[in-house]
């Protein structure tokens, strides 16, 4: 069993801490940092882990062996860096950062101290991108052309914090909240992007954010790629690959389509799973040396560079080459 420390427990601090305490058999939490000690008391106590209001204070503790971290995204590459110092593995709410640059920074952080790294991109983990990745290896689609996705919620106005209307937090309109899991999904279908054109579209009216972003990829590969994003619409999440003898589809959490040439269609349906416990535990497996975690260095600082391409382009008004 791994002993770790919770940094941040906001709403979805907390939502990771529900998922995990008492319900995973290989990691536990016992240390949570916060700055609302007064308020989190409580909480703690329930889930039986000690609090504090550093992650200093996390890292002293002999008991912590990982550390994860669930705070403001642009905290999220100094506090890698800190916990991989200290010697403690570490694993990231998405982004794990907002530029590329800061994203080697991490990763090279990591290795350097020789503590594994996870990410938390917990849709990678739902049944049907399971599906769908099984589908792409097993070569029925034959060659892959073009990748789709499409994710938007209404978290933007369910669980808007003030910190996250920050440009410097939130920058891209949705793709910290939801378009960064089709990120994540492309750098592990297509590979790095090669080139990147965004547009957004603002239509806000009170406080809570209304706006589409619009993406097109160009992989290099030659794979071609296109990315939506909506907040404050209900949920909706898909992800298609096209290739020239078939595409999968995977649709929502437990749905995989396969349409293969002839008109042959296969429904996939899958039970739900907890995708948070599993990729907390699949941090654990990393941690405890049974397996590496599932999303790859490479695929990490992929996705960022990709995220930061987005941001620049939307700003820029342009292409942008990466």
């Amino acid at each position: 069993m791994i002993n770790a420390a919770i940094v941040g427990l906001g709403w979805w601090g907390k939502s990771i801490a529900d998922a995990v305490q008492g319900k995973s058999q290989k990691l536990r939490f016992v240390h949570g940092v916060t700055q609302e000690l007064d308020a989190t008391r409580e909480y703690a106590q329930a889930k039986g882990f000690k609090l504090s209001g550093t992650l200093e204070a996390a890292l002293a503790d002999p008991a912590v062996q990982a550390v994860v971290l669930a705070t403001p995204h642009s905290l999220h590459c100094r506090q890698v860096i800190q916990v991989a110092a200290a010697g403690k593995a570490v694993f990231c709410e998405k982004p794990l950062s907002l530029t590329r640059a800061d994203a080697e920074h991490a990763v090279a952080a990591c290795k350097k101290a020789g503590v594994p790294l996870g990410v938390g991109q917990n849709k990678r983990f739902w049944p049907s991108m399971a599906g769908l990745r099984r589908v792409i290896a097993s070569g029925a689609l034959g060659r892959i052309m073009h990748v789709e996705g499409h994710y938007s919620n209404e978290h933007s106005s369910k669980f808007f914090a003030p910190w996250r209307d920050l440009p410097n937090e939130t920058p891209g309109a949705g793709m910290t909240g939801t378009g960064i899991h089709i990120l994540d999904a492309f750098a592990n279908i297509a590979g790095p992007a090669e080139q990147i054109t965004a547009q957004f579209i603002s239509r806000r009216e009170g406080a809570d954010p209304r706006d589409t972003v619009s993406v097109l990829f160009k992989f290099a590969n030659g794979i071609s790629g296109f990315l939506g994003a909506v907040r404050a619409s209900p949920l909706y999440f898909r992800v298609h690959v096209f290739g020239d003898e078939g595409s999968v589809e995977a649709l929502g959490e437990t749905q995989t389509v396969i349409r293969l040439k002839g008109g042959k269609t296969e429904v996939q349906d899958f039970p739900k799973i907890d995708s948070v416990l599993a990729e907390i535990d699949a941090f654990a497996d990393a941690v405890a040396g049974v397996a590496p975690y599932p999303i790859t260095t490479d695929e990490m600082i992929n996705t960022i560079a990709s995220l930061e391409a987005v941001i620049r382009s939307i700003a820029a008004g342009a292409t942008i080459r990466l």
